[in-house]
């Protein structure tokens, strides 16, 4: 075992690093946003099914006919999630698409409330709609101007990929005793399938370089990233997670910057600062000894 595996904390901020540097391989790629995600999914796919294989995690046991179903169905959204949010970096770049996408905790909590009855505390919600004041600030909303048509279709994008994967995380909750690796491996085969047929590829082939940099999108920043994420989870305090999961889009900021020298307002990053704030609110649970019970 590497060292860095004997400590989840450890090993939970280096894949988030790994996410922290997707948009680099999207952005250097050059190819649409389906196709790109295409290859990500077949190439994580090969990567996932072999550490699945190693691991002796094929097994009926460990995928019944109701949890592959569940994989499938969420391994849609998945695919949704990716191509919508790569659609987003090309639009806004890096840094904005990945600061505005963390608002998902916050869908995750209304769209449970709304469609499948859970309950949601007043305190959560407090947390919930000063998330969605930080999300306005990180969007970049101005009302001195008009903001751009494309911007304002990557602001979408992102959003859209984000309510996909508040999807994913309710679809896959009721997924119990089923490997999160396995899982993962469903939804890459699941978009392999579903984008075969629809990617194009450059009238010359792919390069030599875009070769390079597709595959490392599939085993650097997917197959490894999640092999590591749920290895570390299971062993990691809630807290821990809550935190910690914020390196991936504050990393995300600087890699912007450092390889395309984009930079964000103060604005935006008072709107994350938010949006991390209500994220640990929510996560931890905040308040929750002063709040009552808004949905039953």
């Amino acid at each position: 075992m590497m060292p860095a595996m004997r400590h989840p904390a450890v090993t939970y901020i280096i894949a988030m690093l790994m996410l922290s540097t997707l948009g680099v391989y999207v952005q250097e790629a050059g190819l649409d946003p389906i196709t790109t995600v295409f290859f990500r999914c077949a190439i994580g796919a090969l990567a996932l099914a072999a550490y699945c294989a190693w691991q002796g995690m094929f097994s009926s046991a460990n995928m019944p006919p109701r949890a592959l179903k569940l994989a499938a169905f969420s391994g849609v959204l998945m695919v949704l999630n990716w191509v919508a949010f790569f659609e987003a970096i090309r639009r806004i770049g890096i840094a904005t698409a990945t600061i505005v996408f963390h608002v998902q905790p916050f869908m995750v909590l209304l769209l449970g409330a709304l469609l499948l009855r859970e309950r949601l505390a007043a305190n959560k919600l407090a947390w919930v709609v000063l998330g969605f004041g930080g999300l306005a600030l990180a969007c970049g909303v101005r009302f001195d101007a008009p903001m751009d048509a494309n911007y304002l279709l990557g602001i979408a994008s992102t959003l859209t990929g984000a309510l996909a994967y508040a999807g994913v995380t309710l679809t896959t909750k009721s997924m119990r005793g089923t490997p999160p690796h396995l899982t993962a491996l469903v939804h890459c085969l699941t978009g392999a399938v579903l984008l075969g047929g629809f990617s194009t590829l450059p009238d010359g082939g792919l390069s030599l370089a875009q070769w390079g940099w597709l595959a490392t999108l599939g085993l650097v920043p997917t197959a490894m990233a999640y092999v590591l994420i749920y290895g570390a989870t299971p062993r990691m305090e809630t807290a821990a997670i809550a935190v910690l999961t914020f390196v991936y889009p504050a990393a995300a900021v600087l890699v912007d910057f450092a390889v395309y020298g984009h930079l964000v307002s103060l604005w935006q990053v008072l709107g994350f600062a938010l949006i991390v704030l209500a994220s640990l609110g929510v996560n931890l649970d905040w308040g929750a000894r002063r709040s009552g019970r808004l949905f039953n």
